[in-house]
């Protein structure tokens, strides 16, 4: 019983920005991008798809340039790599693209995420977590919410509104 509180409690301390349950734990979706270990909340999830015919936007951000034709609604695709600096790779048999529903402005939108391969569902603990370093980070430090250390991995929780928000607050038609 203390165990399950210090975990309750360890959770309470999190971001509010990181979803954890009253256990500490959060169940995700993992996936390889440029050989790095990212997660997402398996809540935000709708479907994994082979990748489709991707038509690209002219005059659209490096992050979101394509968009994609997901039963009959246009959902615009995200290249994760472009916000974490990584180089671009040509897509293998593994690639996939992940359907997320993120609220933007309190609005659910669809977005496709390109990822190199999907792992599987997992569930994370608070206590293996920990905010990004301040320095040794690659990435920019606000694109990533937490660090989890996972089976021998380190695994990336992405900040999607961190990432998508200089798009969002570009001009809107």
């Amino acid at each position: 019983m203390p165990q399950a509180k210090q975990q309750g409690d360890a959770a309470a301390s999190m971001p509010s920005n990181t979803a954890w349950n009253e256990r500490g734990e959060l169940e995700v979706l993992t996936f390889d991008l440029g050989g790095e270990t990212f997660a997402l909340e398996a809540t935000l999830v709708r479907e994994i798809l082979d990748l489709l015919p991707e038509t690209h936007v002219p005059g659209a951000p490096a992050l979101v340039s394509s968009v994609v034709n997901f039963r009959g609604r246009i959902v615009p695709v995200a290249d994760l790599r472009s916000a974490f600096g990584m180089e671009v790779n040509a897509a293998s048999v593994d690639s996939r693209i992940v359907v997320i529903e993120l609220a933007f402005d309190g609005e659910p939108t669809l977005l496709g995420l390109r990822t190199d391969h999907v792992h599987e569902v997992a569930t994370f603990t608070a206590a293996t977590s920990e905010e990004a370093p301040v320095v040794g980070m690659r990435w920019p430090r606000d694109h990533v919410r937490r660090l989890v250390r996972w089976r021998d991995d380190l695994v990336v929780l992405p900040d999607l509104h961190a990432i998508f928000a200089p798009v969002l607050s570009g001009p809107r038609a």
